[in-house]
């Protein structure tokens, strides 16, 4: 008899630590620069009304993980209003043995927790050891999870969390802070974007801006700065001013962010960058062949869209844990 594993949010959370996702992520990202994964690009299905997106990030993962899988994305902002996810999710898992469908995971917990984790992996990987000051760009369904892989990879003792709409990020200081009291991190409302990145170390961005979200003279030498939120050709959240500046530059998926980010799309048709500047994908960082960090003053970016890879190998770590933990819903089919 075929069964099939269900995982709600609440499963995911019982079994799977923000730890667990980097970890998870960086197999990702060496199986992919190993060509162990094959990723067409996602398509993007507007709605009529063009007031959503509905996405869908196929990938299938070889290696000893031998496991195929979609993750079924949209972007629906008039969410927010009625109180449910903006970004809603669901990854079915197939045996790449079988080609059965042996789980349904709930996958807007699993975008955030890994869209999460990519920053958190730049900036273990990137990042000065010593980083002590963070700036949070985006107060929407990833800032929270961002806030807790910032706080699990540097010993921060202060995050300026900046939103453009106002009361947003007072609202998010209030209700995050008991977390960030677990790390023994101080919250603070910035009133300003330079007020947020001034003396920052780390910066991650994770806003829908269609302009840069804050300016380059106000960037310090040694700053990290994670660009999450802009993930289409229309929208930038980095001035190209920084990309210039900046010592070393990465990206999760080179094919990826030149095809879909607007961060590196819209300069590079100004012809104030080129593609030749990026240093390296996260995956070849990982295994030893480019450089990363090279002193403490450089700038360093990391651009991530996200791919299918990181979706399909986390979901099968969660279900992995989810069994031996016997958490779950088990349907007979």
């Amino acid at each position: 008899m075929q069964q099939m594993l269900l995982l709600s949010r609440e499963d995911i959370l019982s079994v799977f630590t923000m730890r667990d996702a980097i970890e998870a992520d960086k197999r990702a990202f060496v199986l992919h620069t190993k060509g162990k994964a094959v990723v067409p690009l996602r398509i993007n299905l507007e709605t009529e009304s063009k007031e959503g997106q509905c996405m869908f990030m196929p990938a299938y993962v070889g290696g000893d993980l031998n496991m195929a899988g979609v993750k079924l994305v949209s972007y629906f902002p008039a969410n927010a209003e009625k109180g449910i996810p903006v970004v809603p999710a669901t990854v079915p898992l197939i045996d790449g043995t079988t080609g059965l469908v042996t789980a349904i995971i709930e996958g807007t917990t699993l975008t955030q927790i890994r869209t999460a984790a990519i920053s958190g992996a730049a900036a273990e990987l990137l990042s000065n050891p010593d980083s002590r000051v963070a700036a949070l760009f985006g107060t929407g369904g990833q800032a929270a999870a961002q806030l807790e892989a910032l706080m699990t990879v540097r010993k921060l003792e202060e995050i300026r969390i900046f939103d453009a709409l106002t009361g947003r990020a007072a609202a998010f200081v209030e209700k995050q802070q008991p977390l960030a009291d677990r790390f023994g991190v101080r919250l603070i409302e910035a009133a300003t974007s330079r007020q947020a990145v001034t003396d920052a170390d780390v910066i991650t961005t994770v806003t829908t801006s269609a302009t840069p979200v804050f300016c380059n003279e106000d960037i310090k030498p040694g700053c990290h700065i994670n660009g999450v939120g802009s993930y289409t050709p229309d929208k930038r959240e980095l001035p190209a001013e920084l990309l210039r500046r900046a010592d070393r530059i990465f990206v999760d998926n080179r094919e990826a962010v030149l095809s879909e980010a607007g961060d590196f799309i819209i300069p590079m048709k100004e012809g104030l960058f080129s593609s030749e500047s990026i240093d390296g994908e996260l995956g070849e960082l990982i295994l030893g062949e480019v450089e990363g960090r090279r002193s403490k003053d450089e700038i360093t970016i990391l651009k991530t869209v996200g791919f299918a890879t990181l979706d399909i190998v986390a979901a099968a770590e969660i279900v992995k844990k989810a069994k031996e933990a016997g958490v779950g819903t088990v349907i007979n089919l």
